[in-house]
């Protein structure tokens, strides 16, 4: 009997034997083929999938697939496309002399006529793929067929050759043994606990539960993620790197707050998903979209070269400029993909406000909310962080169009918003000169927490988990271990220039804190936890001729009844649009109904930054008094929801930021 590795090194063998140029794109009876001096990609015609990549001689799939693509759009569910594919090959100089070969897989889903396509594009000199995928329908029978719930690419090795994962910077562990999973305990949907196995890797220098969701990252200053290899069981004794790279975000949805996963034992690109509450195209008559490039990069070192090495190799390529006239020379192949003849620098000056940290501009789609970019088929995004001393920025290969211009920084509440922003090549040497002032209600007298779009500055937010070596944040850990009764036996009680956000302010503020998938804490808890206050003094002189007060309220995420279903109808749950009630002395001052479609599972989901959304209580300062006051901030009691999954049927919020004004 032939093994397959033997297969594999046969056909590999074959192959290199008959190529005679620098790159090859060959065609089987059962393949298509990609080759370098570095690289090897095979795709299966009876798949429609990459079935081999070898990497000089390492084989970095064993008998995993990918990149291939994967969708939740079709009416039951998930799509794999392939076995119906047409491949083609393509191949090509591009217009620096530079061979490429390409490989195009399309698919139709017969039954509703839709239809996804992939390409695969290999450079000569490159170790990597260049990808493209394209979804169209047509259907004027059935003009809305249903939402994209999911579209991605996968890199799905099974070989014991991957060692560690490696999400953001910094965050990284060894892959769970088999032995860990074998004894792990499922505590919640998509969550296990592996502390019973001791002796693992993970479990020594991580934590000692596993979820997907703890190596996600949001997309913001997000370069690279991927798989490592750590020569303990290569071929050769060499490091290894499998790498999905950012190098472009125009096609993502959700603008630099989304958040997602990236990689689990599976290198993920995820071009569209519901996590964290992030809104999802509806899949309509006449919808045609192309998302990418994207660049799966391969790299190898020696025995020494060490994890954060590969991955910065890996994050050279993290930027749009980068093989532009290789994209411009393959154009003629992908269908809407813009070359650079359709594309502009934008450059603008902002006058920021005193205090503006970490500034960066958003364009997207116009009139829109950039966390909702969704609603317009061809919408596209771009952002760059803006000089905080000169208030200068470039954002280079924007599509020619009208978006919006968003502008918002650390320790300034509120954006900066501008609609009808003209991108164009008649103004492309002019700077766009905008003044941002700052939101302001008053005489500020108290914040709490940073304005920065994240609870991370909160308790168990951005905190390390020093139990463990590798110290990830705090919120990345299974909810549960952060045992809300314990900490807060009498509920939140935050006092002004006494408390510490980092220690006496949670990270969630839950409406209860629920029983069902908490592994600790099997019983729901409802004492003292759906009403925080605030304590807090005031002066004569700080009421002294005002009469409006205003508490602005802003969250980094909220979880309604509505889960991630955020435009579901769903008469059945009371709190799919969540009641917060602030009250002032003992009194009530207004109830704000957090609309569904801003929900999203988050800090279950080891979140920190989701939709981002608040809003502004005013009332008569007569409802305040010299000496101590107090502001409660109320969920309604045990507001809970039905999951589906084994997952808390709770509702709850993450502050951002929240601050009090006097007029």
């Amino acid at each position: 009997m032939v093994s397959l590795h033997n297969f594999k090194a046969a056909s590999l063998l074959t192959f290199l034997s008959r190529a005679t140029a620098f790159l090859n794109a060959t065609e089987t009876n059962t393949q298509l083929i990609l080759q370098n001096d570095r690289l090897y990609v095979a795709a299966d015609k009876s798949s429609g999938q990459v079935a081999d990549i070898v990497l000089g001689k390492e084989d970095l799939l064993g008998s995993g697939k990918g990149p291939y693509v994967d969708c939740s759009c079709v009416p039951s569910g998930f799509w794999s496309p392939g076995a119906t594919a047409q491949l083609q090959l393509i191949e090509g100089v591009d217009s620096t002399g530079t061979a490429y070969g390409g490989i195009k897989m399309m698919d139709t889903y017969a039954a509703t006529n839709q239809s996804i396509s992939q390409w695969w594009f290999l450079r000569e000199g490159e170790s990597g793929l260049h990808l493209f995928t394209r979804v169209t329908y047509f259907n004027e029978k059935t003009p809305f067929l249903r939402g994209l719930g999911e579209l991605r690419t996968l890199f799905r090795p099974s070989t014991a050759l991957w060692t560690h994962l490696s999400g953001g910077n910094g965050n990284w562990a060894p892959i769970p043994s088999t032995e860990a999973n074998r004894n792990a305990i499922t505590v919640q949907d998509a969550t296990t606990f592996l502390g019973n196995t001791t002796s693992d890797a993970y479990v020594k220098q991580y934590s000692d539960f596993f979820t997907k969701y703890m190596f996600s990252e949001v997309w913001r200053n997000h370069e690279v993620h991927g798989q490592y290899a750590d020569g303990t069981t290569s071929s050769d004794g060499n490091t290894y790197g499998a790498w999905l790279v950012h190098n472009t975000r125009e096609t993502y949805y959700g603008g630099p707050l989304h958040t997602d996963l990236v990689v689990d034992g599976i290198v993920y690109n995820y071009m569209v998903s519901g996590h964290y509450g992030a809104p999802v195209p509806n899949i309509t008559h006449g919808f045609d979209r192309i998302w990418g490039p994207q660049y799966y990069h391969f790299n190898s070192g020696g025995p020494n070269t060490t994890l954060d090495e590969l991955r910065a190799d890996a994050a050279q390529y993290a930027d749009p400029e980068w093989n532009s006239e290789f994209y411009d020379s393959i154009a003629e192949h992908v269908p809407n993909y813009v070359p650079t003849s359709g594309r502009v620098t934008f450059r603008a000056e902002i006058s920021l406000p005193e205090g503006a940290e970490r500034p960066i501009a958003v364009l997207a789609e116009n009139k829109q909310d950039f966390q909702l970019n969704v609603f317009d088929q061809t919408s596209l995004q771009y952002w760059a962080d803006i000089d905080p001393d000169t208030g200068a920025v470039n954002i280079p290969r924007v599509k020619e169009g009208i978006y919006r211009l968003t502008v918002y920084a650390d320790g300034i509440f509120g954006w900066f918003i501008e609609d009808d922003v003209e991108v164009s090549k008649s103004n492309e040497g002019d700077v766009h000169k905008f003044k941002w002032e700052s939101e302001s209600a008053g005489n500020e007298i108290w914040r709490i927490g940073i304005p920065d779009k994240s609870a991370g500055e909160y308790k168990h937010g951005y905190a390390p988990d020093t139990s463990k070596p590798l110290q990830p944040e705090q919120h990345r850990i299974y909810w549960a271990k952060w045992d809300f009764p314990t900490e807060f036996p009498n509920g939140v009680v935050f006092k002004i220039g006494e408390s510490n956000e980092a220690e006496d302010f949670n990270y969630i503020h839950w409406s209860v804190f629920f029983g069902y998938s908490n592994f600790y804490r099997p019983e729901p808890y409802y004492e003292n936890v759906n009403n925080w206050t605030i304590q807090f003094n005031l002066t004569q002189s700080d009421l002294q001729e005002t009469s409006i007060a205003t508490l602005t309220v802003d969250l980094a995420g909220v979880k309604t009844a509505n889960g991630n279903d955020k435009w579901a109808y769903l008469p059945n749950q009371k709190y799919s649009n969540l009641p917060f009630t602030v009250a002032t002395n003992g009194q009530d001052v207004e109830t704000w109904v957090i609309p569904s479609y801003r929900s999203g599972s988050c800090g279950v989901r080891s979140g920190i930054i989701c939709q981002n959304i608040g809003h502004k209580f005013e009332f008569p300062t007569n409802l305040l008094k010299e000496g101590v006051n107090e502001l409660v901030l109320s969920l309604p009691f045990n507001a809970t929801n039905d999951e589906t999954a084994l997952l808390p049927g709770t509702t709850y919020l993450q502050y951002d930021a929240l601050r009090l004004e006097l007029l």
